[in-house]
């Protein structure tokens, strides 16, 4: 089965994020845990849950990927930027407990001039902070597209980041098809290799979830700039075969395009024929 969503708006709580999926042909997706600038994160409505909870299991929805704030920098040189990031996140792992059983995906964030080997080592303790051996929640880190001091942007440095989690059961990584391409794997001529690669350094039992996105850059140009389905230089045929792939088979597909819930619909349409080709 094709789970297939995009990015919807948590504002309105979890039972709308439930019924605006539905109402798009959608049977997963991804919101943000709060702002995505940080901050206090709104209060959660257990009632709410609760009648999310009864839509995802009539509707068969698949899991579903929570994302940390993308101004979250775990591995900065500043020890308060770094506490803001662990204070969060150690607060979104318990408000996730409400929907047991998902997926916390975060930016591994960028090491400023520290070097790669010391903003490993930090992202590493905060993730053992973090990650309790009770909870239900495994944390995903994002493959990234390599701009800048970006940790992430190849396999090796996830594979050192998840080598030193201690609750090695609660951590795994989710790919993003524009940031894999823009830090330079060849997923257009040869997505069977990449995921050999991946499969070998990290393994394919640690990936999670996907980000299906067009790049509106080459492959290796480490920009990351998403574009719609079929608008980039991914293009359809590449997307298509990589929701159909079966070693990625089942995994959640998260759209993050730049659309409004209409143009989600409309490329989790053509998704879902593509699928089925």
């Amino acid at each position: 089965m094709l789970y297939i969503g995009c990015h919807l708006s948590s504002v309105k709580g979890f039972e709308n994020m439930g019924k605006e999926a539905v109402a798009i042909g959608a049977n997963t997706f991804q919101f943000f845990t709060r702002n995505p600038r940080g901050g206090k994160a709104k209060d959660i409505d257990p009632e709410d849950v609760k009648r999310f909870l009864e839509l995802s299991e009539a509707e068969n929805f698949g899991k579903l990927v929570a994302h940390a704030p993308y101004t979250l920098n775990p591995c900065s040189a500043t020890k308060k930027v770094r506490d803001f990031a662990f204070m969060v996140m150690e607060d979104d792992l318990k408000r996730m407990e409400y929907v047991p059983g998902n997926y916390y995906n975060f930016h591994p964030g960028s090491h400023v001039g520290q070097g790669t080997t010391k903003g490993i080592e930090l992202i590493t303790e905060v993730l053992n902070k973090i990650i309790k051996p009770d909870q239900s929640t495994i944390v995903l880190l994002e493959t990234m597209a390599g701009k800048g001091s970006e940790i992430g942007g190849n396999f090796e440095e996830l594979k050192e980041i998840i080598g030193g989690v201690e609750q090695q059961d609660k951590i795994g990584v989710c790919m993003d098809t524009c940031h894999v391409s823009d830090a330079g794997y060849d997923i257009i001529n040869d997505l069977d290799g990449v995921l050999t690669d991946f499969d070998r350094i990290i393994g394919l039992d640690k990936l999670h979830a996907l980000h299906i996105n067009d790049s509106l850059n080459p492959t290796g140009a480490h920009k990351d700039r998403h574009a719609r389905i079929g608008e980039g230089h991914l293009g359809l045929d590449v997307i298509a075969r990589i929701i159909r792939h079966p070693a990625l088979k089942g995994l959640p597909c998260v759209l993050e395009t730049p659309n409004e819930l209409d143009g989600y619909a409309k490329e989790i349409e053509i998704l879902r024929k593509a699928y089925e080709m």
